[in-house]
């Protein structure tokens, strides 16, 4: 089952929006994570946000590029960026976004 985790072990619940961009030589690119209000945010959350990890049965793919998003003094969503540096990495972060979109019931849409 592929899962997103901002602490290791525990599965954020919150479908992120993504936004995809391809690099002009087309051998990597950028995704953008936006999650409004997640879990890991939540007043009942005491865990430390380490980076995000994206989980499934080939591995993880990491990035420590994760910022939070404040409104009124208060956290309420995370900005996450995975840059991808080649043809296999883009690659493998796609494998990763099917296995994601099955399990959660989403489709990708080409702008």
């Amino acid at each position: 089952m592929a899962r997103i985790e901002f602490a290791r072990g525990i599965a954020e619940d919150i479908i992120p929006d993504i936004r995809l961009t391809r690099s002009r030589s087309g051998n990597g690119g950028t995704a953008t994570f936006r999650f409004d209000d997640p879990k890991v945010l939540g007043n009942d959350s005491s865990e430390e946000i380490t980076g995000m990890y994206m989980v499934d049965e080939e591995g993880e793919i990491i990035t420590r590029e994760v910022k939070g998003v404040f409104v009124n003094g208060q956290a309420r969503a995370l900005e996450a960026i995975l840059i991808m540096k080649s043809e296999d990495e883009w690659e493998r972060f796609m494998r990763f976004m099917g296995r994601y979109a099955e399990d959660q019931g989403l489709e990708f849409v080409k702008s």
